[in-house]
């Protein structure tokens, strides 16, 4: 899925349990990236983005400003995105 400087990323989203593929470049922030999934799999947008963290190879990127290259994420990198709030279970 690489077309010229781009790549895939896969990104989960727990609100909906539903992973979104994303084309991405290197220069793409994580912001960037959760913001898109967020609107592709909720299918709104608007939404308050500090409400949700993204976490990269299990720890949460506390720096969502990072770039994928600065954070080390290639092609068919996984991320999740996932409520700052833990939700109850019942």
């Amino acid at each position: 899925m690489a077309v010229a400087g781009t790549f895939a990323v896969r990104v989960m989203v727990t609100d909906v349990w539903d992973q979104v593929v994303l084309s991405v470049a290197a220069t793409t922030t994580v912001a960037e990236v959760k913001r898109e999934a967020l609107a592709r799999a909720l299918k709104r947008t608007g939404m308050r983005l500090d409400s949700y963290i993204v976490k990269f190879r299990g720890a949460p990127v506390l720096d969502e400003s990072v770039t994928l290259a600065k954070l080390g994420a290639g092609a068919n990198a996984p991320f999740i995105v996932l409520p700052v709030l833990r939700q109850p279970v019942r």
